[in-house]
């Protein structure tokens, strides 16, 4: 996109040049409870319907109202949709954090602030505007209820004005959100009567985002997973993936109700803790549902001993896990990659569980249908990684394309196919050589379709065994079909520089930063990288071939111990020497910058 078009006259060219252009961070800061989130909202969607690339960002406290509360927006006219670690445009409503978060702005940056908060002298190379907003809203809100909710409409306006936001668009966002239409005019009329224009920050129309929509992962996956077949969901509220199943239980009732009769075609139960809710999933596996369950970090480290079962007893389920930060309760609004070693061995003894890893919100939605397969097919525990960034942010999405392959129930016998087999078959007899076995499912007719569903020491016809070879033949039979899954799962993208130095290695939402950040590494430093982004695990062989094509590549985790880093090591212990760790974990989404300046230290650029 140009930014100066050749028409305009040479006054507003040269200041245009100066400007900065749809390439810039706006920063709210409230607290928790004031009604803010929807306003944000407001200003999100009308850069989005602009045209403008942009992102959200949601820092919220996991307590009482009250407290303080962040909302990051983000425009790129580049396409870069991660966090930027720098903030331009400040509008410092909570008088908790003003000064710290006016402190934090580097020079040059625009501060919005109420007034009353008396900021304009903490620094004297900022631009400041202060803004009366209680004058400004009680005359266009006489319910003083809804006074704090209109105050937030005020400073839309003002930064429509300020930045040249398109007042229509702001209407139009207002629209979507309210029955009320609380008037974010009043704040624009004040800003152009009263403020004088001294930032370079503006926006202006593009076309970027033609075919998109804007979207919450959590949403993208629970549609995905309607999409996908699921007919049972069960849940406990737990922070970030209570939205998941509401949203999921939202289009279940809107898709899956009998038009006829009214009655559901299928079951959303809300469990009384973790441990009830995976025990349901895994007792509507076995029944031949496409079950799944919802949880974060801590429901996982419940669910350990069901999922155990659900492995050596072969029972297809669905976790779909938004991961926070941790141990404990830790910090439950934060976001973290922190999860990725546990869930995939999660339970004692020798357990694998594959997993999914999605970076986008249509990835979000593909990859939630397709974890059905996974799991029939392999007839294990299957899990949906994501994490609170890509979960619980709005994110611009191209719409999701309806999914065109058919449902993989996996080896499942019909009453005629056990016929055909005289019978003859044993629940845990590996027949084709690929270590999945054939199962029945409850309600098939057959005499001989009945088996146990042993979480014990079993043998091939799932009698119960102590006998040392039925051991070892059954757990190698199950390690060798899940060291093949990777066949099963989305394949890795790369991106391979001719001229590359070094590899980049990532997963999830850290593909944003890492796309950036490749993109700050060339322009600033010159130097070329190749990219590998994994979306799942076990990892196929494309992933080793392309970290023994470097030799050294930079993994990327959002956690302490580089988890991701730590899965590569073991499934490939020959690669340890070609791997380097960038670690965040912080609990904030990464930025590229601090993935650029890792990089930059360790290769002494």
């Amino acid at each position: 996109m140009q930014v100066v078009s050749a028409s305009l006259p040479s006054e507003a060219a040269s200041r245009a040049k100066a400007d900065i252009v749809n390439d810039f961070s706006i920063q709210v800061a409230t607290v928790n409870g004031s009604g803010s989130q929807s306003s944000n909202l407001v200003l999100l969607r009308a850069l989005f319907e602009m045209g403008i690339p942009v992102s959200g960002k949601n820092l919220f406290p996991s307590n009482i109202a009250g407290l303080p509360t962040w909302y990051t927006i983000r425009a790129s006219k580049f396409g870069f949709t991660g966090r930027k670690k720098e903030i331009d445009v400040l509008v410092a409503m909570n008088s908790q954090t003003a000064v710290d978060d006016v402190q934090g702005l580097e020079p040059g940056r625009a501060v919005i602030y109420d007034e009353p908060l008396q900021l304009a002298s903490v620094r004297d190379d900022l631009i400041f505007y202060g803004v009366p907003f209680d004058r400004l809203t009680a005359p266009v809100c006489p319910v003083v209820k809804l006074r704090k909710l209109v105050r937030n409409m005020v400073y839309d306006g003002v930064l429509a004005w300020l930045l040249e936001i398109e007042m229509e668009e702001i209407r139009n966002g207002i629209n979507k959100h309210f029955s009320t239409k609380p008037k974010a005019a009043a704040g624009f009329e004040w800003a152009a009567r009263n403020l004088e224009k001294r930032d370079p920050f503006r926006l202006e129309r593009m076309d970027l985002n033609r075919g998109k929509i804007i979207v919450e992962g959590n949403a993208a996956a629970a549609l995905g997973a309607v999409f996908g077949g699921v007919s049972v969901i069960t849940w406990y509220p737990i922070t970030p993936s209570s939205s998941l199943a509401e949203a999921a239980q939202g289009y279940l009732k809107r898709f899956r109700t009998d038009p006829e009769t009214g009655k559901a075609t299928f079951a959303v139960v809300q469990a009384e803790d973790e441990l009830a809710s995976i025990g349901m999933a895994v007792g509507a596996g076995w029944a031949g549902a496409r079950s799944m369950t919802t949880t974060a970090g801590p429901g996982i480290s419940l669910m350990s001993e069901f999922v155990g079962l659900a492995h050596f007893a072969e029972i297809p389920v669905v976790i779909m896990d938004v991961q926070r930060m941790g141990p404990s309760t830790g910090l439950p609004t934060r976001t973290s990659q922190g999860d990725l070693t546990s869930a995939a061995t999660l339970s004692h003894g020798d357990t694998a569980h594959p997993m999914l890893i999605p970076s986008t919100p249509e990835e979000c939605f593909e990859f939630s249908g397709r974890a059905f397969d996974v799991a029939e097919r392999l007839q294990t525990p299957v899990f949906l990684m994501l994490d609170l960034d890509l979960g619980m942010n709005y994110w611009a999405a191209d719409k999701f394309e309806y999914p065109d392959w058919p449902m993989d129930r996996g080896k499942v016998l019909s009453e005629a196919e056990i016929e055909r087999l005289g019978g003859d078959w044993g629940r845990y007899r590996d027949v084709d050589g690929d270590g999945i076995a054939y199962r029945t499912l409850p309600g098939n007719p057959h005499p001989q379709g009945a088996y146990f569903a042993r979480g014990t020491g079993h043998d091939e016809d799932a009698n119960y065994s102590e006998r040392e070879d039925d051991w070892i033949r059954n757990v190698d039979r199950i390690k060798r079909k899940l060291d093949a899954a990777s066949g099963w799962l989305p394949e890795p993208v790369i991106a391979e520089s001719p001229e590359g130095e070094i590899g980049l290695l990532a997963a999830g939402t850290s593909h944003e930063a890492v796309r950036e950040c490749r993109t700050q590494l060339r322009q600033e430093y010159g130097l070329e990288t190749s990219y590998c982004r994994v979306r799942g695990w076990p990892f196929s062989r494309e992933v080793l071939e392309f970290v023994t094509r470097h030799d050294r590549v930079y993994v990327v985790d959002q956690n302490r111990d580089g988890q991701l880093r730590t899965l590569l090591q073991t499934q490939f212990p020959g690669i340890h020497d070609h791997l380097r760790s960038v670690r965040y974990y912080g609990g904030m989404p990464l930025d590229a910058r601090t993935v650029t300046d890792t990089i930059v230290e360790r290769e002494q650029l």
